[in-house]
């Protein structure tokens, strides 16, 4: 949330595939005079961030939507001052990311950003062997923090979820090198494209519309 601009009251922000809200609630604390737009291809998950986030009343709005598709691109809340992703992009490819990124950036206000938190191809075998090992570190060092033990660190492995090491990855996981996007978010027409931070095959990156 740090790296999304206050626009002033009345600003719209929406969060990409929101799950249970725990983003939105980020923004909805940080930007008081901010309405934030929820948007999620699932049901249950729309009705959990309804609940979870109910006190802040009419400032949080939902809408069900197919991330693969179109359609919901070409209306939305405006002005718009950010949109927001965590753990979603990944799941389009390349030519899905590059086009998604056009949409947005041709929908946000003069000033606007683009923040996307996910995960990234690394660019060769040494990024893909540091990506693998971090990530098994985070999580294990989360499940004794969490729980005080490993079960939690032994289901990801189980389940193996650290597609970094995994034999054969889900092919719903679609990450694109980190150079890549933000050459994408540049050749959407944004501007000040940085990274904001970057661990275990994650990162936070993204850029603003110019004024």
């Amino acid at each position: 949330v740090a790296a999304v601009p206050d626009l002033g009251p009345g600003v719209h922000l929406i969060d990409l595939c929101c799950g249970e809200g725990l983003l939105a609630g980020a923004l909805l604390e940080r930007f008081p005079h901010a309405t934030v737009h929820g948007f999620d291809g699932s049901p249950t998950m729309l009705a959990a961030a309804r609940a979870a986030l109910a006190r802040f009343g009419e400032r949080f709005q939902t809408r069900e939507i197919d991330l693969f598709a179109d359609p919901w691109r070409r209306i939305l809340p405006q002005p718009l001052g950010a949109v927001v992703s965590s753990l979603a992009v990944h799941h389009l490819d390349g030519a899905g990311k590059q086009r998604l990124f056009r949409d947005l950036a041709v929908a946000l206000a003069p000033g606007g950003a683009l923040v996307i938190a996910d995960l990234i191809a690394p660019a060769g075998p040494e990024g893909v062997a540091i990506a693998a090992s971090t990530w098994d570190e985070a999580v294990r060092k989360r499940s004794l923090d969490l729980a005080g033990d490993l079960r939690a660190f032994e289901q990801f492995r189980a389940m193996n979820w650290n597609l970094y090491s995994d034999p054969t990855p889900d092919p719903v996981d679609k990450p694109s090198p980190l150079l890549a996007q933000l050459r994408w978010l540049e050749q959407a027409g944004l501007t000040a494209i940085d990274v904001y931070w970057q661990q275990a095959g994650h990162a936070i990156f993204g850029g603003k519309k110019g004024a």
